[in-house]
């Protein structure tokens, strides 16, 4: 197998630990463990009591419990733990997927989930959000069209990364019929659950599809990136199977002090999502300002959920050289659209942390210096 560079991390690799103002991040803001353990009383002692042994290679029964109750019809023994989400991703698609397979992924996505498949030399087809008035969209109905006789798999993530595009209940629930009709599995990256912005919580799609793989993890939604936990949650118990000896050949099982963390903060699920969303709807108001006192410039989708959005600058300057051009000058990251291959002068801004302001303060004042057409 070959794989091509990760653009989104050769990227991040280059900007993320050096760029004073982070604009783009995907994650919420991150806490410190003893902010974690003070959620749970006697849980310092615990950690401090624990032993730096092996875990099991599916995770720890405790932690698989905890997964399993955000879930309907999920218990411990649909789950798999894994490191982070990169690790699922990765060997999801090579115990299910095989050469003469067709793959159907929501564009733009997170890069391996599509890039996997192709390097195994499955075929992709891209099924492309479009931008409306609204905002972001798609159309269930092109999906269908999409379908061949050797489709396997529908890839998505919802919410998505970059737009903070989410389908309704009704949308995904008419994809599993889609998928149900043809036989085909659906694989969700849902590490943003939680963080509607609607109000209304959605299922996890292996809760309404018998052949979905839900993806879950400890990153985003609750900016806990240090644990590296991530999870797979499905109802086909031969996945979960295949998955697990696929693991003794990648991570074979998960620190054990994260998996105890990630108890602790599993246990305390809705205070810590609430906390995060709190933090996301106060940088969006900001964000509603300052889009709408340059709305001139920009097109401003303003995300569905999770702590992202994905907009538009009207300037001829190619969307690649801004942004190169912006973190060289200022110091401000964002991301644009080259990165994900996706057509158009789009880039991603993040809402879940705490130095929002500041940073979209030398965004403007950055702005301002520069004599840019607007087109």
């Amino acid at each position: 197998m070959k794989l091509n560079d990760f653009k989104l991390e050769v990227f991040f690799g280059k900007h993320e630990f050096t760029a004073p103002y982070l604009l783009t991040q995907s994650d919420c803001e991150s806490m410190t463990v003893k902010e974690l353990l003070a959620l749970e009383p006697g849980s310092m002692d615990t950690l401090l009591g624990s032993r730096l042994g092996y875990t099991e290679v599916t995770g720890s029964p405790e932690l698989r419990n905890e997964i399993a109750k955000l879930y309907s019809n999920m218990d411990k023994e649909n789950i798999i733990v894994h490191v982070g989400a990169q690790e699922p991703i990765f060997n999801f698609m090579n115990v299910f997927l095989n050469k003469a397979d067709h793959v159907i992924s929501q564009f733009p996505v997170y890069q391996s989930l599509f890039e996997v498949a192709r390097a195994i030399g499955c075929e992709v087809t891209k099924w492309t959000i479009k931008q409306g008035d609204q905002g972001w969209f798609m159309d269930i109905d092109e999906l269908e069209s999409h379908i061949k006789p050797n489709t396997k798999l529908i890839c998505l993530n919802n919410p998505n990364n970059p737009t903070g595009f989410i389908f309704s209940e009704a949308e995904m629930r008419k994809i599993a019929e889609i998928a149900r009709k043809h036989n085909i599995y659906i694989f969700c990256d849902e590490v943003y659950k939680g963080l509607e912005l609607d109000g209304i919580k959605r299922p996890w799609f292996s809760d309404i599809y018998e052949k979905g793989v839900s993806l879950g993890v400890m990153s985003k939604a609750y900016g806990l990136a240090g644990l590296r936990i991530g999870w797979i949650a499905t109802s086909d118990h031969e996945i979960l199977t295949e998955m697990t000896k696929m693991k003794h050949y990648t991570s074979i099982c998960s620190s054990s002090t994260s998996e105890l963390l990630s108890v602790v903060a599993l246990k305390h699920s809705n205070e810590i999502l609430t906390k995060n969303l709190a933090l996301i709807e106060k940088n969006l108001e900001i964000a509603d300002a300052f889009f709408k006192k340059y709305s001139n410039l920009f097109i401003y989708n303003r995300p569905q959920a999770g702590p992202i959005g994905f907009h538009k600058i009207n300037i001829e300057m190619p969307i690649k050289d801004f942004v190169d051009k912006l973190v060289e000058e200022s110091g401000v990251l964002l991301l644009g659209s080259n990165i994900y291959d996706f057509d158009g002068q789009y880039f991603r801004m993040g809402y879940g942390r705490s130095g929002f302001e500041a940073s979209l303060k030398h965004f403007e004042d950055y702005l301002l210096s520069l004599d840019l057409k607007v087109v």
